[in-house]
């Protein structure tokens, strides 16, 4: 009798520890795998010391998988949590963390594998991107180019993309454009504003839209007035501005003809306005004639040597 009694305290005390050991847990809001299997504590905040239980290999890079919950919950009690499933969850869907290796990073590795090729900048558009390209977030190195085809002809491409070395590598392919990089406003100018370093962003243009008379530099448009309103976003061309007027229509200025040793000085009225830099027109005070000269600044200006009216300066 007292050895029946024994036992039967013995398996109600296991019991009550076997109930006071079960933990309960809920499923996390975000299911995440952030390496190559996943375990308890990757489902479950609070597993504890049974987080390192492996449930299933995890999905590749950026992929998903979908577990069994009853296999879930089955497995959890085993290493005594309790998982009720109170919610009803018919498929415990798990995310494999990743690197994503954007568009943008894919396209900027085949630019600079055609610049390499052929020196000329191009723009690339991709035709047959069908899915992201992903990396194990613990790899080390970022993205690299397997292999790269061009064809200059036609300046379709073929390149194979790892998302990180040794990394299965993505076939893409597409077109290639040249392209140039080319100096607009970032707001409008009025005519007559002096246009600033500030005032400046560049874009790309295909090479074909670039004419003869758009301005490519910066230094072409920075201290330039416009001679025009001139709207943003659009290139600008070299007769849509000028220097500023440092000599204007009507003002006297020192004209000064100079070949070799010698040098010739007399005093004449700018028949235009001329910023510096700029050939404009002038009439000789002493001979009467006109002439043409370079504005060399406020109140100066100088005939070139051999230039059609040099003789009319008259010292």
């Amino acid at each position: 009798m007292l050895r029946t009694l024994t036992l039967i305290l013995a398996l109600s005390a296991g019991a009550a520890q076997a109930q006071e050991v079960a933990t309960p847990v809920v499923l996390k809001e975000r299911l995440v795998s952030a390496d190559g299997v996943i375990t308890l504590s990757d489902l479950f905040d609070n597993a504890g010391v049974a987080g390192d239980v492996l449930l299933a290999r995890a999905p590749a890079p950026g992929r998903s998988i979908s577990l069994d919950p009853n296999f879930v919950r089955d497995v959890a009690a085993r290493q005594g949590l309790q998982w009720a499933n109170a919610g009803g969850v018919l498929r415990v869907t798990v995310e494999r963390e990743a690197r994503t290796v954007s568009v943008s990073e894919i396209t900027a590795m085949i630019e600079e594998a055609l610049f390499v090729e052929t020196g000329h900048v191009h723009a690339v558009n991709l035709s047959s991107l069908r899915q992201d390209l992903f990396a194990p977030v613990d790899t080390l190195g970022g993205p690299e180019l397997v292999s790269f085809d061009h064809d200059a002809g036609t300046n379709l491409f073929r390149a194979q993309i790892a998302p990180y070395p040794g990394g299965d590598p993505l076939t893409v392919s597409g077109r290639a454009q040249r392209v140039a990089d080319v100096p607009v406003l970032n707001r409008t100018i009025a005519r007559g504003d002096t246009i600033t370093a500030a005032d400046v962003d560049w874009v790309r243009l295909p090479e074909n839209q670039v004419r003869g008379e758009i301005i490519l530099a910066e230094t072409g448009l920075v201290g330039m007035t416009a001679r025009r309103a001139l709207t943003a976003d659009r290139p600008v061309r070299s007769y849509d501005v000028e220097p500023p007027v440092v000599v204007e229509r009507g003002e006297l200025v020192s004209l000064v003809y100079q070949v070799g040793p010698l040098t010739l000085s007399a005093q004449a009225r700018a028949l235009e306005n001329g910023g510096e830099g700029q050939f404009i027109r002038f009439v000789n005070l002493q001979s009467n004639r006109t002439v043409e000269a370079w504005v060399e600044g406020p109140g100066r200006a100088s005939v070139l040597g051999g230039r059609s009216g040099a003789s009319s300066v008259e010292s």
